[in-house]
């Protein structure tokens, strides 16, 4: 995608050929800012303060974060301490934990001299490989907002979406943005609904920010307002990422998007959503008792970050004093609820049948089916 007319990535070498640079979301929308990262330990920083955010970008960065690792030291300790470290940063996309388990494999067969090397050829191909998913999801997330303007007598497409699922929570194009960034450019007149997306705001924040540098027409409502828009016949169709999903085909994505699929439901609304190979955890059949669920620092639900009229970035606080506050970052919706997975192999039903028609039965660890063939 691009930024004021630059093609950009989330993630990428320097020139030096061995730091590596990230957009620092934390700046956005106001500000577009990039932060050097030149240990393990600034990758995993970049990860749990959420410089970096999305399964796919999060993934990404872990694999650059155990490169630096082994430029600094190749040995086996420091393998097994930088694989401890990055595990621990957030527990819920899995995309973290097989790129780690991937890395840690494949490194842990190398010997000590060649693991430099080795992670930055994997985490190169990591990334490429997400590009190639992402837009194949596209594609495919195309034809269905195409069956939905055939539907339509006129107007625009009305799609409604929930935190960010656009390039900027992967390498390159985003994954439920995916579609939308290619009907636009196809002449299709869409028009996206943007949740903010409280706490955080990655939907106010950044997904607008991103549709806007696009051009894509868009409106930030609030969460609320995604229910009394379907009742209204607004909302043609729900988009949306995930950031783990089950072998039945539950999906855990940013908390709220239950919600939206309820209301999905009651209305006759599809909810579709956009599903990368590799966020697929084989291993759980049971998203509600199986995935387990971030919970991050109450003072992202008691304060907002916005710019203040000198243009500074501030933070504000919204509660009384000492007030308690829970901050659950996900939640998961149940496969019944899905009207369907979009992947870069097809769509096909929310059910194990359908993940098994595009993947075939899993015999291996996290991801494997979905990086092989």
């Amino acid at each position: 995608m691009k930024v004021d007319g630059v093609h950009t990535r989330t993630i990428w070498l320097n020139d030096d050929g061995w730091s590596v640079e990230v957009i620092d979301q934390t700046c956005l929308p106001h500000r577009f800012a990039t932060r050097r990262l030149e240990r393990v330990e600034d990758a995993a920083l970049a990860i749990s303060d959420m410089i970096v955010r999305g399964a796919p970008l999060i993934g990404a960065t872990a694999a650059y974060g155990l490169a630096l690792a082994m430029r600094a030291d190749a040995s086996d300790l420091n393998l097994a301490n930088s694989t401890r470290m990055l595990l621990g940063t957030r527990p819920t996309a899995i995309n973290l934990h097989w790129v780690v388990e991937r890395l840690r494999d494949v490194l842990g067969r190398a010997p000590a001299q060649r693991r430099c090397e080795l992670a930055y050829e994997q985490a190169r191909q990591i990334c490429d490989e997400d590009v190639a998913i992402n837009q194949a999801i596209g594609r495919h997330g195309l034809a269905l907002i195409e069956e939905h303007r055939r539907k339509r007598a006129s107007g625009a497409v009305n799609i409604l979406t929930h935190c960010n699922a656009g390039w900027l929570a992967t390498v390159d194009w985003g994954t439920a943005l995916a579609p939308v960034y290619m009907a636009h450019d196809a002449g299709i007149d869409v028009h996206v609904w943007v949740e903010e997306t409280r706490p955080r705001n990655q939907g106010a924040g950044l997904t607008a920010w991103e549709l806007g540098h696009h051009g894509v027409p868009h409106t930030v409502i609030v969460d609320s307002a995604g229910a009394h828009l379907m009742q209204r016949g607004r909302v043609d169709l729900c988009m949306t990422g995930t950031d783990r999903t089950t072998a039945t085909g539950d999906v855990c994505n940013k908390i709220g998007t239950y919600l939206k699929a309820l209301a999905a439901r009651d209305n006759g609304v599809p909810f579709y959503v956009a599903l990368p190979g590799p966020s697929i955890d084989w291993r759980i059949d049971d998203g509600i008792e199986g995935i387990p669920i971030e919970e991050r620092d109450p003072q992202e639900v008691t304060t907002v970050v916005g710019r203040s009229p000198s243009g500074e970035l501030t933070a504000v606080q919204i509660t009384p004093d000492a007030c308690a506050a829970a901050n659950f970052a996900f939640d998961v919706t149940p496969a019944r609820l899905v009207t369907a997975l979009i992947t870069e192999r097809g769509v096909c039903p929310a059910t194990p049948a359908g993940l098994r028609s595009l993947y075939g039965q899993p015999a291996g660890g996290i991801g494997e089916k979905a990086l092989s063939g």
